[in-house]
C-alpha cells in the first residue's frame, strides 16, 4: 500500500493547482482523475483559448449562501499572481472585454503550464485511475482501481455536474456528505434559460438573432450580449442572470433603453414609414418585425396612437419574461451551489469538523460570474488548500 501526504481527487483547474501548492512545500503528493488526461475543462475554455482569469475580480463577482467565504482565498492568490505564472513560461496572453483575460494560442498551453509545475514539485500524477471506495481510520484510506493509498490528507477537486460528457460527477458532493459536510442546493449556473408557451415559440421563431441587451434579475444586472435559441435565450447576459434566476422567476431585459423618445421622435419625423421599418432601424430585422406584428397595428407609424407606442416602449426597456427553466447541466458552464462553506475554514478550505479533509473549485458552493472568475476561484481556492493540506 503506498503511502502519501496529500492525495487529491480531480485533476482539473483547482486540483492542479493544489497540487502545485502543496508539492512545492515538498508534501508528497498524489493527484487522481478518472478521466483519460488532465485539465478536460481548461481544453474547452474561452473557445479553446482559456479565458483563465480576470482583471476586475472582487468578492461580489461570487455568488453563495456563506458570501464573504471566497474573500480571503482571493486575496492571498489574486489573478496577477497567475499571469505572472504564464509570464514565467512565455505565454502570451490578451485582454478582451469586461476585463477578461485569454491565452493568445491554445488553452494546452495554459495545462501545459500546470503539468511542468507538477512535475517540477514532484506530483505524482494517474489518470485513468477510478476511485471506489473512501475510509478514515488515523489516515485515509482510498482505494483505487489500481489498488489502494494512504494519506494524512484529503482534497475533493472533481468539480461538480456541469458538462457531463466530460465526466462530470457528484463524486465530492457524495464524499463530503458521507463524511458529514452540508450541501446547499444544487442547481446548473451560467446556462441558457428556456421558455414555454407563446413566449417559447417567438424565441423559436428568432432563432439566430442577437443583440446587446440589459439583463436584469434577484438583483443583479448585466450588460452584454443576448441571442435567442430554438427553446429560448443564450448569449452571455443571459448565462450571467440564470445564476440569480430560481424557478418560477421571472428576468427583465432592457432591449432599447432610450425606446419612448426616439419612437416618438420617428413618429413626428417620419409618419409615412412603416412601424416595423422603424422599429429595424434601432433593433435586428427579425426582431423588429416579430414585435411590430404582435404589438403594433398595421398602419403608417404616424397613424398609430402614442399609447400604443408607449406600450411598445415599456416592453422594449423592461421586457419582462418568466423562463421554463434551464438547458441543465450539459449546456452549464458551472455548477450553482456544492458543499456548504459554513463547513470549511475560508483561510485553509479545510472541513472544521474532519480533521484533514478539503474541498475546493467548483465542488464548494462559490459560483463565479462568467468571464474568468470561476478559474480565478479555482486557482485561489486551490492554492490555498495546498499551503495547508
Amino acid at each position: 500500500m503506498e503511502s502519501f501526504d496529500v492525495v487529491i481527487l480531480g485533476a482539473g483547474a483547482a486540483g492542479l493547482m493544489c497540487a502545485i501548492s502543496a508539492g512545492r512545500r515538498g508534501r508528497r503528493v498524489l493527484l487522481l482523475d478518472h478521466a483519460d488526461e488532465p485539465g478536460k475543462k481548461i481544453l474547452i475554455s474561452g473557445g479553446g483559448r482559456c479565458n483563465f482569469t480576470n482583471r476586475e475580480v472582487r468578492p461580489d463577482n461570487f455568488l453563495s449562501d456563506n458570501p464573504h467565504f471566497a474573500r480571503s482565498a482571493l486575496a492571498r492568490y489574486r489573478p496577477e499572481d497567475f499571469v505572472a505564472l504564464l509570464q514565467r513560461h512565455a505565454i502570451g496572453w490578451h485582454e478582451k472585454t469586461l476585463g477578461q483575460l485569454f491565452c493568445d494560442g491554445s488553452a494546452r498551453q495554459v495545462v501545459a503550464m500546470l503539468l511542468a509545475e507538477c512535475a517540477a514539485a514532484g506530483i505524482v500524477l494517474r489518470c485513468g485511475c477510478r476511485v471506489t471506495d473512501i475510509s478514515r481510520g488515523d489516515r485515509y484510506r482510498i482505494e483505487t482501481g489500481t489498488g489502494s493509498v494512504t494519506s494524512s490528507s484529503l482534497v475533493l477537486a472533481t468539480g461538480g455536474l456541469s458538462i457531463p460528457k466530460l465526466g462530470a460527477t457528484g463524486f465530492s458532493h457524495d464524499v463530503a456528505a458521507r463524511f458529514g459536510l452540508a450541501l446547499t442546493p444544487i442547481r446548473p449556473a451560467l446556462v441558457p434559460l428556456t421558455f414555454g408557451g407563446d413566449d417559447g415559440a417567438i424565441m423559436h421563431a428568432l432563432s439566430g438573432v442577437s443583440l446587446p441587451v440589459v439583463a436584469a434579475c434577484g438583483g443583479a444586472r448585466f450588460g452584454e450580449a443576448l441571442l435567442f435559441t430554438h427553446r429560448g435565450l443564450s448569449g452571455p447576459a443571459i448565462l450571467q442572470v440564470s445564476s440569480y434566476w430560481r424557478q418560477g422567476e421571472s428576468i427583465a431585459l432592457e432591449l432599447l433603453p432610450d425606446a419612448p423618445r426616439l419612437l416618438l421622435q420617428r413618429k413626428r419625423a417620419r409618419p409615412r414609414a412603416e412601424a416595423r421599418t422603424v422599429l429595424a432601424e434601432l433593433l435586428p430585422a427579425r426582431l423588429a418585425q416579430a414585435l411590430a406584428e404582435r404589438h403594433l397595428p398595421a398602419l403608417e407609424i404616424g397613424n398609430i396612437p402614442d399609447r400604443l407606442l408607449r406600450q411598445l416602449a415599456g416592453l422594449l426597456t423592461a421586457w419582462r419574461l418568466t423562463p421554463s427553466g434551464t438547458e441543465g447541466y450539459a449546456k452549464a458552464e458551472v455548477t450553482g451551489g456544492g458543499i456548504d462553506t459554513r463547513s470549511l475554514s475560508s483561510r485553509t478550505m479545510q472541513s472544521e469538523k474532519v480533521p484533514g479533509l478539503f474541498a475546493i473549485g467548483e465542488a464548494v458552493d462559490v459560483t463565479g460570474w462568467l468571464g474568468g472568475y470561476n478559474f480565478q476561484w479555482a486557482w485561489a481556492s486551490g492554492w490555498v488548500a495546498g499551503e495547508a493540506a
